[in-house]
């Protein structure tokens, strides 16, 4: 994968690349950890061999991921990028992780490789992740069939009297007792008044009858992610909450839909959003449709009404219309989607239609 950074090093004459997010690392090399408060980095010069940084604790880790190349393994009481400059030397340019790296990691790289230039790597990262590779495409769909099953474990959890954390619990565990150990993002379970907040937090409010309870989750699959949310009704619901579902679902649709190579992000997302807005809801739909999926849950595209990037085969994102009405109900429909040659594939399988326990 070093390869494609290197070509594109060379073509835009930048000396090095240095990338530091457990994500881009776990791109790069193979080796997926997260280093806490240590450096976890891999130095990829325009020419020549690239470098992994990593604790030295974690060594025999890397190769066992398969990392062939070198590796500065360092201990607490090493600066590992000192241990890097002596290897490497200083480039005249530096593309690094704006958007990962602190201030004071920033202030610790220039102390080390002096005041060479430092450039912006995203627009090189959302070129090489934005398109999925078939194996790639394999993890996605695995980890949003454990989500469809997270999903299934909540609806058979539901029962009058059950709390959002017990419910939540349940679903966590089972997801354990099939190897997963990482979540995507805090699982949500919201019910009644409490899913109209878009990012409620899951607490002791009990499920009743007549409830409509969010679910929202994903799980971690080989360091790939899925992102679900389903709104499923506890016995009757009221005509005003079926008619805020039937118009999230109706939004929902007709921006899938639309899916297929050629299509500008924008354009899903101005669809699904007149929909809501010609039901009469529009001030109640306050975020983006969706967002890119892949090795973090949220990473590029952004699916918003004003990003004029065209869908290619191979692009993997969510689509996630909502409706949140304080003290009538809160709905939200997302399903993680694939771009294909001639149009699209969910990934989450787990029904749309309003499901009534």
């Amino acid at each position: 994968m070093y390869k494609k950074i290197q070509d594109y090093l060379k073509e835009h004459k930048i000396g090095a690349a240095f990338l530091t997010s457990t994500e881009n690392v776990a791109y790069t090399t193979g080796f997926r950890s997260n280093p806490h408060e240590r450096w976890l980095a891999v130095y990829v010069p325009s020419s020549g061999e690239p470098v992994l940084v990593c604790p030295g604790m974690e060594t025999e880790d890397v190769r066992k991921a398969g990392w062939e190349g070198q590796i500065i393994g360092y201990s607490d009481t090493e600066n590992p990028l000192v241990m890097l400059y002596e290897v490497t030397g200083a480039p005249e340019s530096i593309a690094i992780e704006k958007n990962h790296l602190t201030v004071e990691r920033l202030e610790a790289i220039r102390t080390v490789f002096g005041d060479g230039e430092i450039l912006d790597a995203s627009s090189l990262l959302n070129s090489m992740r934005v398109i999925k590779s078939e194996q790639e495409i394999q993890y996605l769909r695995e980890a949003a069939r454990l989500a469809d099953f997270a999903i299934e474990t909540a609806c058979r959890e539901l029962a009058e009297g059950k709390t959002e954390l017990e419910i939540l619990a349940t679903i966590e565990f089972e997801l354990k007792k099939k190897g997963i150990t990482e979540m995507s993002f805090s699982t949500m379970v919201l019910t009644g008044a409490n899913a109209s907040s878009p990012h409620g937090t899951p607490g002791l409010t009990k499920v009743q009858r007549g409830d409509l309870v969010l679910f929202d989750l994903g799980v971690v699959y080989r360091g790939y992610c899925s992102d679900i949310t389903r709104t499923v009704a506890f016995g009757e619901i009221s005509d005003k909450q079926k008619e805020i579902y039937d118009t999230v679902l109706k939004a929902e649709m007709t921006a899938l839909e639309m899916v297929k190579p050629g299509v500008a992000v924008k354009e899903l997302d101005l669809a699904a959003r007149k929909v809501i807005q010609e039901a009469g809801y529009g001030d109640y739909f306050p975020h983006r449709l969706g967002h890119g999926l892949g090795l973090n849950v949220h990473e590029y595209p952004s699916i918003t009404s004003e990003n004029d990037l065209v869908l290619e085969e191979g692009m993997t994102f969510t689509i996630e219309p909502g409706i949140y009405v304080p003290g009538i109900a809160g709905v939200r429909i997302e399903d993680d989607v694939l771009v294909t040659k001639d149009g699209y594939e969910t990934l989450t399988k787990f029904p749309k239609t309003l499901q009534v326990f």
